[in-house]
């Protein structure tokens, strides 16, 4: 069991160690974790607005397209679109960094069985702690960071509960614990290595099946932070500080990503109503409703502007699970003993 008790780490896996900074850098990952569960947070001064509808946008009752239904059985649906300019701004990597970019979706990597075996172990996760906010996230499986101010012009969601198994943070209430010291050996009954297991099979399955749509190759990809279990409901924000369902662009906020990829694992209209995830096209919305072992995936840039709907009933599990093409900003799958 890793106990490392720092959440910032630092690029090649070392930790400083500086109990002066834990308690804020906590508080920090917890402001990471407020909407990411949409693919990505809002860095609010990158996205330009008018009325409150970021550019190119269209309005909520403006022209919707259903991407896929909850009730279709999709083997593979794939959408090519031009690149943005985004890419350009950072470090290319021949054989990973987009130059076909576009939006997928299938039915066909995760079985339904699967998906109900990784939502338990979410539920399993955020019975570890608690909040009454409209977004909790939980079992967060990479380590999040604050390093060095990079992150900044961001919205802090309060009403968050997570969990992250490298560093051992869990939010309860409102105050962060360290898992390990708090459950002590009581933490073997939650999680078990099958489980990590699951997710590392899951995780890969899901990077071949970008690089082969993308045509890269997957050993160029790596797993990058912020990866992670998230569930939403429809409580209402305390503040607004807490909505999770502005547009964002992931590469804009996360610089390091490249391809963003989020596994379902409830039914939209079954589990819940409300919380579509919601690609912002110029010309019309195109949506995804979710569907337990559905994988929508795309490539990270301004070409897919997103955001997820408001959750009106019942509860929303997702995972988020997102690719660098730089080695530098890769991430080790979690284990457990």
């Amino acid at each position: 069991m890793r106990r490392n008790n720092d959440i910032c780490s630092a690029r090649k896996g070392r930790v400083p160690q500086d109990p002066r900074g834990r308690w804020l850098k906590a508080a920090i990952l917890l402001l990471l974790l407020f909407a990411a569960a949409g693919g990505g947070f809002v860095i609010w001064s990158r996205l330009p607005t008018q009325d409150g509808i970021p550019e190119g946008a269209i309005p909520e009752d403006g022209v919707t397209e259903v991407l896929a239904h909850h009730n279709d059985n999709l083997r593979d649906k794939f959408v090519e679109i031009p690149c943005s300019e985004d890419y350009d701004s950072h470090k290319r990597f021949a054989g990973c960094t987009p130059r076909k970019c576009g939006r997928g979706v299938t039915d066909a990597v995760i079985t339904r069985e699967e998906a109900e075996r990784i939502r338990r172990i979410a539920e399993r996760g955020l019975s570890l702690g608690g909040s009454d906010g409209g977004v909790s996230s939980v079992l967060l499986l990479s380590t999040f960071f604050y390093c060095q101010g990079k992150i900044i012009n961001a919205f802090f969601g309060a009403e968050a509960s997570i969990l992250d198994l490298h560093s051992g943070a869990l939010s309860l209430g409102k105050h962060f614990v360290n898992l390990y010291r708090y459950f002590g050996d009581k933490i073997q009954d939650i999680f078990t290595e099958e489980d990590f297991a699951l997710y590392r099979d899951v995780r890969q399955r899901i990077q071949q099946r970008i690089a082969q749509v993308f045509g890269i190759s997957s050993s160029a990809m790596y797993l990058t932070k912020p990866t992670f279990f998230s569930r939403m409901n429809s409580t209402g924000a305390k503040t607004t500080h807490d909505e999770y369902w502005h547009p964002h662009v992931d590469k804009v906020t996360y610089g390091s990503f490249d391809y963003t990829s989020l596994l379902y694992l409830s039914d939209y209209s079954k589990d819940f109503g409300g919380g579509r995830f919601v690609f912002m096209d110029a010309d019309s919305n195109k949506t995804v409703e979710p569907r337990a072992g559905r994988v929508a995936f795309f490539t990270s840039g301004s070409e897919n502007l997103h955001r997820v709907e408001k959750v009106q009933w019942g509860t929303r599990f997702a995972v988020t699970i997102s690719f660098s093409c730089d080695p530098e900003h890769g991430i080790r799958d979690p284990f457990l003993g």
